[in-house]
């Protein structure tokens, strides 16, 4: 039952939802915001797809309640499309073929978006480490590995 209000910054624009404080951020997003591309894998918290920033850092939205972002600022990978910053990330996970799919991509994207942004200049351990969370069952990980790299090494030049 939608009964309790929900404001947030979401994908870099101030919103009201009216919501059901028993939903996650994953239902929340996909359901009442009809923010589709967050994807839902396990439901669990293992597999790192409906992975999203909140406040800038990743968590799976899956588990975290939709009212624990009142307040807060929540970026999809929708917001992440629309981020001229992230325009290499995302060229480079397609020059790769890091995708096949796409059910994890999105995930991946948001994870290593956070990872470029707070550390432009990882080390293989860093990208290794802040994708750790984000499973995917068709690439093996390496055409992964090597587009956040590639991005890396770019410093976000196309």
């Amino acid at each position: 039952m939608k009964n309790s209000t929900l404001h947030l910054k979401l994908n870099g624009n101030e919103k009201t939802f009216l919501i059901d404080p028993a939903d996650t951020l994953l239902d929340f997003l996909r359901e009442t915001a009809q923010l589709t591309g967050t994807k839902e894998g396990c439901g669990k918290g293992e597999c790192g797809a409906c992975t999203v920033l909140l406040d800038g850092k990743p968590v799976n939205s899956c588990l975290v309640m939709a009212v624990q972002a009142e307040g807060r600022s929540v970026t999809t990978i929708e917001g992440i499309k629309s981020d001229k910053r992230f325009d290499a990330l995302r060229a480079s996970f397609l020059e790769h073929g890091a995708s096949q799919c796409g059910a994890c991509t999105p995930g991946f994207i948001i994870s290593s978006a956070a990872l470029l942004t707070d550390n432009p200049d990882p080390t293989d351990k860093e990208i290794r480490s802040a994708l750790e969370g984000n499973l995917c069952r068709c690439t093996g990980y390496l055409k992964i590995f090597s587009a956040v790299k590639h991005a890396a090494e770019n410093k976000g030049e196309r």
